[in-house]
């Protein structure tokens, strides 16, 4: 398998976790996002929407990180990264939905340019957006698995999975712009709980080989 990643992207940071969860061995591919590099040839040739990650799966070119995650649990089965009833699925697939469709996509990079570059804000205001709509989605998120019965070491039961897999990158991009996590004591609990793992800790960005 080849994965097409940013050490940054909190997209691509979900399925190194998956892989290495699953104890997957895989190509690393820098894509350098920041510089804009996902827009030229050739890597927007198997990219159309030009976004990280691309796994590469002998030949098939999966995207969307939360469908490759998926994709991977079907296809490596153990450790399972989903619970088995279709009731605990659902409630963990909700728990990864609430960050990657209510948080993610309003604070990631190509919003946040747009941002500051065509609206013209400035990085103060960039700044109060981008932990506002962390602020907001995590205080949902903190009063269910805080009052949830299925929540337990991790958002989900004492094994890490899918929910996690989605928390712990979201969390570490809220502390690099410096979002209080104090009215958030479950899910800094949790992430502290993944990222004493080997595998959380081999897919954090300063491991990867374009971290800067």
């Amino acid at each position: 398998m080849k994965l097409y990643s940013f050490f940054r992207s909190s997209a691509a940071y979900r399925v190194r976790i998956a892989l290495a969860l699953k104890g997957l061995t895989y190509e690393y591919v820098p894509v350098q996002i920041a510089r804009g590099l996902q827009f030229e040839a050739p890597y927007r040739d198997i990219s159309p929407q030009a976004l990280v990650p691309i796994l590469d799966d002998d030949g098939e070119l999966l995207q969307q990180s939360l469908a490759i995650v998926e994709y991977l649990d079907e296809t490596h089965p153990e450790p399972p990264l989903l619970p088995a009833s279709p009731i605990e699925r659902s409630r963990v697939r909700s728990l990864a939905l609430l960050i990657a469709c209510e948080i993610h996509p309003l604070n990631n990079l190509r919003v946040l340019k747009y941002l500051t570059g065509t609206l013209g804000l400035s990085e103060e205001q960039k700044l109060a957006w981008y932990r506002h709509w962390v602020t907001t989605g995590f205080t949902a998120l903190e009063r269910r698995l805080a009052t949830e019965s299925g929540t337990g070491r991790f958002c989900h039961g004492d094994a890490p999975g899918y929910a996690d897999i989605a928390l712990v990158p979201q969390v570490a991009n809220a502390r690099r712009f410096e979002v209080d996590l104090s009215a958030f004591p479950t899910i800094v609990r949790i992430d502290a709980a993944c990222s004493a793992l080997p595998a959380f800790q081999q897919a954090a960005p300063a491991r990867q080989p374009d971290a800067e």
